[in-house]
């Protein structure tokens, strides 16, 4: 009996010792992400202000985590074929998505089907947001939003509006402002936001819904008017340009830059990203350069980063159904 009661207990010890060897594994397993060179897709064209701000801030992930943060640039289908990308990706924190709103909070209420599902993806965070300026090319005979809208009504179909795509904010800005006048301007629709402002620029298009980050070096120059921010109160670097609200209650338009991961991956993995890239937020280079962008850094938990994209997907899915907008 006493024999028994001996290999009982050296049964349960040995089983106690297995489970205590085991369980720095685990910690070390989690703890020791990334440990090979993570991708982050960015799913429209290289050079707007989302690759800006995913280059700021993966650079100084990869100086923290001594490992390489490659930058892949998946453009098309108004953002939906790089979320599609990610989507199939392995779950364990190596591909990653930086992006603004569309895949994740817009292209939902748009589409009929897409190839992947939004609500799927795991958030790790909002890196940052910046309001939506409206910009006009010089020589267009308007100097205010009230100025424009009467434009538009005396001339239905003259004037053009470019967009970062179909879906995009820039796009919904547009046909919001349209619902909320009555006026008929017409789409055209781009591949990011760097070939929109080249048409823009040299007089292809009329008019354009920009975040402030790319917009203000050409306002500064010149180049560009700015007839109102969509913003909710005037910006201290644009004093004295309005708030589009002003003008038309309740009129408001921002952009933010979201990371998530693939579905499934585990908890840690986006908390880990979450914290490191609140820590890079703090860093002063980095803060300078966020001012210098005119983006406000923002830094969310994942859950955060949950209940933040879905209360915008809610506030673009009222404004695709009020104003009846339909993918192009």
């Amino acid at each position: 009996m006493n024999g028994a009661k001996s290999g009982l207990q050296m049964m349960q010890r040995l089983a106690v010792a297995a489970l205590l060897a085991a369980t720095p594994n685990v910690a070390f397993a989690q703890s020791s992400y990334p440990n090979r060179p993570i991708k982050v897709v960015l799913p429209y064209a290289a050079g707007g202000l989302v690759d800006v701000l995913a280059r700021l801030v993966t650079e100084k992930l990869g100086i923290s985590w001594r490992q390489p943060v490659i930058i892949e640039a998946r453009p098309g289908a108004s953002g939906n074929l790089g979320a599609e990308t990610v989507s199939r990706a392995d779950p364990d924190g190596y591909t990653l998505l930086v992006t603004p709103p569309p895949p994740l909070a817009i292209n939902q209420h748009l589409y009929p089907k897409l190839g992947f599902d939004p609500l799927a993806l795991v958030p790790a965070t909002v890196i940052a947001s910046a309001p939506n300026v409206l910009v006009v090319r010089p020589d267009l005979p308007v100097s205010s939003v009230q100025d424009l809208i009467a434009f538009a009504k005396a001339n239905p179909d003259k004037l053009s509006y470019a967009s970062t795509g179909s879906g995009g904010t820039p796009h919904l800005t547009a046909e919001m402002l349209k619902a909320a006048t009555g006026t008929r301007i017409v789409h055209v629709p781009y591949r990011g936001m760097p070939p929109a402002f080249v048409d823009l620029l040299a007089g292809h298009v009329d008019m354009m819904f920009a975040n402030l980050g790319d917009s203000l070096p050409h306002i500064r120059s010149g180049r560009l008017k700015v007839l109102g921010v969509g913003s909710r109160m005037r910006l201290p670097v644009l004093p004295d340009v309005p708030a589009i609200s002003e003008v038309l209650p309740g009129f408001v338009s921002d952009t933010w830059y979201a990371i998530v991961a693939p579905p499934k991956t585990p908890s840690e993995i986006p908390q880990r990203i979450s914290t490191a890239v609140a820590e890079a937020l703090k860093l002063p280079d980095v803060a300078k350069r966020l001012q210098e962008l005119s983006v406000t850094p923002v830094g969310t938990s994942p859950a955060e980063t949950a209940e933040f994209i879905r209360q915008d997907s809610e506030r673009w899915r009222q404004v695709i159904v009020s104003a009846g907008i339909k993918p192009e």
